[in-house]
């Protein structure tokens, strides 16, 4: 029996139901994969309080990428049985998932369901943003928000495989230590000394790279402290998540008005870049989907940091804990 969850209209969590029914039949050129692990993404929760652009209209099934096990192949390229790793436009809370074959990978030898499932969405996002929009030189100065997050942890592993040196910002002085561990050259804490501890971190140093997730004042200081030359990689807004389970909008209306912008003669005297970036927009490209992960392969990248599990049938609690904003690595969900 299939099992998902499915939003009939998006605006709150509380709309994502639990919903019950028939195994998909395979199709020509297809994989049928049985689901055995989900991973969260910020953009599952803006999807389900309609805050994200690229919601569909109407009912749509949330989820970005999964791991399972191949049950049927119409494909040349998989087998019955082989373990994958798959990323999706949607449709990835979900027990059976009929996939393109063009967005399935192997998973690595060795790794776990759940590490395959916390791998595809934050290691394409951080490739992404450091190689093909940050272009990333070897012994570059790289400044990453939310670095305790999974996109934050695996953007810190990619830039050490060019040397980088790496400054990482979190939340909460209790993920310092999770920083360390992984590699970061230097931690700081977001808060009122935030631009006088990135001062001391660079010590002399420039900085080139920013992979910003916040969207507010942290993105300004950010800009504000990079050299000539440098580039701010703009991938997520955290500062519109909702506190609630759906949008205050009396709360959210005078962030975005006051939300910082660019004059693009300053950024010319100033010689420095702002782009921003949706993964959305890549899974209509799968050519290039495929060439960022044959790239992101060759990286022989260690199995990512998954730091919370729960049950499937634990979705709404676990998407709760995950907009908390307290998570470290990825949140990911198993299915039995």
């Amino acid at each position: 029996m299939r099992e998902f969850y499915q939003v009939e209209k998006s605006g709150s969590l509380k709309n994502l139901k639990y919903v019950k029914g028939p195994i998909p039949q395979i199709q020509a050129g297809k994989v049928l994969v049985e689901v055995k692990a989900v991973g969260l993404n910020y953009a599952d929760i803006f999807a389900v309080m309609g805050l994200y652009s690229a919601t569909p209209k109407g009912s749509f099934i949330p989820g970005l990428e999964y791991s399972g096990q191949v049950l049927a192949s119409a494909s040349p390229l998989f087998h019955e049985g082989q373990k994958i790793i798959g990323v999706t436009r949607f449709g990835g809370y979900d027990s059976h998932i009929l996939a393109d074959p063009d967005y399935l990978m192997p998973l690595p030898k060795g790794w776990t369901f759940e590490e395959g499932a916390a791998f595809p969405v934050q290691t394409l996002t951080a490739y992404y943003a450091l190689k093909v929009l940050g272009n990333l030189q070897a012994g570059q100065t790289v400044l990453i928000h939310s670095a305790a997050g999974g996109v934050g942890l695996q953007a810190n592993r990619i830039a050490k495989k060019f040397n980088a040196y790496t400054i990482g910002v979190v939340g909460h002085k209790e993920k310092l230590a999770v920083l360390e561990a992984e590699g970061f050259d230097k931690g700081i804490v977001r808060g009122p000394q935030f631009r006088e501890d990135l001062k001391n971190a660079l010590s002399g140093k420039e900085l080139s790279l920013v992979l910003e997730t916040t969207g507010g004042k942290y993105l300004k200081y950010s800009y504000e402290a990079m050299a000539p030359m440098g580039r701010l990689i703009s991938y997520g807004s955290a500062q519109f998540t909702p506190s609630s389970h759906k949008p205050n909008y009396f709360t959210l209306i005078p962030k975005y008005l006051f939300r910082p912008k660019f004059d693009p003669l300053s950024m010319i005297i100033a010689n420095k870049s702002v782009m921003g970036f949706n993964l959305i927009w890549l899974y209509e490209r799968n050519e290039l989907m495929k060439e960022l992960l044959t790239e992101i392969e060759k990286l022989n990248l260690p199995a990512p940091k998954v730091g919370h599990q729960y049950a499937f049938s634990e979705m709404n609690k676990a998407l709760e804990i995950f907009k908390g904003g307290k998570t470290v690595g990825k949140v990911v969900l198993t299915l039995t």
